[in-house]
């Protein structure tokens, strides 16, 4: 009998979140036992189990159709996203619901085989079976196996363990029938073996390879989840070395093919935060040098190519845009600083100063450390309220005009540097300006 080791053997240190995922898997594992049914832990979990990593969700297969998962657990316990592909979701039970603000199911899946993929992307229809077919559908050896809780033993029917224990991604059977079945298999290859530090077997690799160009039928949103996988893994750099090696990045990210690999290297090396729009931002700036007319050309291109959602290009344009300047905070007068310091994508910001500020030895970082104190300013001393306003120069008689921008802006940066402290200096102030 195989033990999984510590992750599923009462080990309490798990964040909330793990812990509950695991409790429901074993709930609704010990239900369908209950019933009559087999059921596994499937996939991801027991990958990462086994290479000592923690899960982020537990997913369960069973031989139960899903017709028989809804009748076991009851309709309105259980959410049909999948069912036409053997998915179901189950809902834990309703005394946890009523405790909890978010609720997640937890995905059921029916053991199945895989007819034909004429589009490339999904099976035109599916069987279901038993466990072993299930695995032998599956995309990668390190993604077959399953864990029977039951039994407390893992269930391997396709080399998995092998592989885990070599370092090595590989598909199950032949991959050229596997990358035929689903083009995005391909640039999934290269997040597997970027995220878990893999080299991909060679047949794998030479048929990836051969097949490259075809990842362009794959939409932009399938592509685009699997790249902020790929430069969100402290791995980034080799994932951007595979991507150029297979032949992907001519598909998927262009402009890598021409750039500079050991500069990419060195700024996703020193980054303060793994997360994607710092990441992809630091790629811009090592695609373009800096300039702004290639680093914005190519996020323009990215957006539409990985279909990224509006904040991500609104957090990634002003990172690339502010992070200079806040290298370089030390140099600027507050009225100047100030306006960075309360824009709301400044964390992002700030964490691309820092990670250029690491991978160029040469640059101070009193500039990063400035900002990083004055964010620690109450609200009100960072962001005072204006001396006056609008409204207020109507109260005094002004006429409104394109002129009031301009007068409230200045006062507004003598109010920050210190110059003006009042209304009624400020409205002087104006008074003066307006004079002919």
């Amino acid at each position: 009998m195989t033990k999984i080791g510590p992750l599923f053997d009462g080990d309490n240190n798990r964040p909330p979140a793990v812990q509950n995922s695991l409790d429901e898997a074993l709930r609704i594992c010990g239900v369908l036992h209950a019933a009559g049914h087999v059921a596994f832990f499937a996939g991801g979990c027991v990958r990462d189990a086994l290479l000592g990593r923690l899960p982020k969700d537990f997913d369960v297969a069973t031989d139960a159709t899903p017709d028989r998962v809804r009748k076991i657990f009851g309709h309105r316990n259980t959410l049909a996203f999948g069912a036409s592909f053997g998915v179901i979701g189950v809902l834990p039970p309703k005394a946890i619901r009523r405790k909890s603000d978010s609720v997640h199911p937890t995905e059921v899946a029916t053991f199945r085989s895989d007819g034909d993929y004429s589009d490339g992307r999904r099976p035109d229809r599916v069987h279901f079976g038993d466990a072993r077919n299930d695995a032998l559908r599956r995309d990668f050896t390190i993604n077959g196996l399953f864990f029977d809780p039951l039994e407390d033993a893992i269930k391997d029917y396709v080399g998995g363990q092998e592989d885990l224990a070599m370092k090595c991604l590989r598909t199950i059977g032949l991959p050229e029938q596997r990358f035929d079945e689903d083009k995005l298999r391909m640039l999934r290859a290269v997040r597997f073996a970027t995220s878990l530090g893999f080299e991909i077997e060679s047949d794998t690799r030479a048929e990836l390879i051969r097949r490259a160009d075809a990842i362009e039928i794959v939409s932009g949103e399938r592509i685009g989840a699997e790249m902020r996988r790929i430069l969100s893994s402290v791995f980034a750099p080799r994932g951007l070395q595979l991507l150029i090696e297979t032949g992907l990045a001519q598909k998927v990210l262009p402009q890598l093919c021409n750039a500079d690999l050991s500069r990419l290297t060195e700024l996703l090396s020193h980054r303060v935060s793994l997360d994607f729009e710092t990441s992809l931002a630091l790629v811009l700036l090592g695609l373009g040098g800096g300039e702004e007319s290639v680093w914005a050309t190519t996020l323009g291109d990215l957006a539409e190519r990985w279909k990224l959602s509006g904040e991500e290009v609104r957090r990634v344009r002003t990172a690339s845009e502010l992070s200079k300047r806040l290298i370089h905070a030390e140099h600027l007068a507050w009225s100047q600083l100030q306006p960075l310091m309360v824009n709301r994508d400044i964390a992002v910001a700030l964490q691309v100063a820092k990670s250029l500020v690491g991978a160029d030895g040469s640059i101070g970082d009193r500039g990063v450390r400035r900002c990083e104190e004055v964010l620690q300013w109450s609200a009100e001393k960072l962001d005072p309220a204006p001396l006056v306003t609008g409204d207020r120069l109507i109260q005094e008689g002004f006429r409104p005009g394109p002129k009031f921008r301009d007068w409230l802006t200045k006062v507004r940066q003598k109010q920050l540097d210190g110059e003006l402290t009042t209304e009624a200096a400020a409205l002087e102030y104006i008074k003066r300006q307006a004079s002919p």
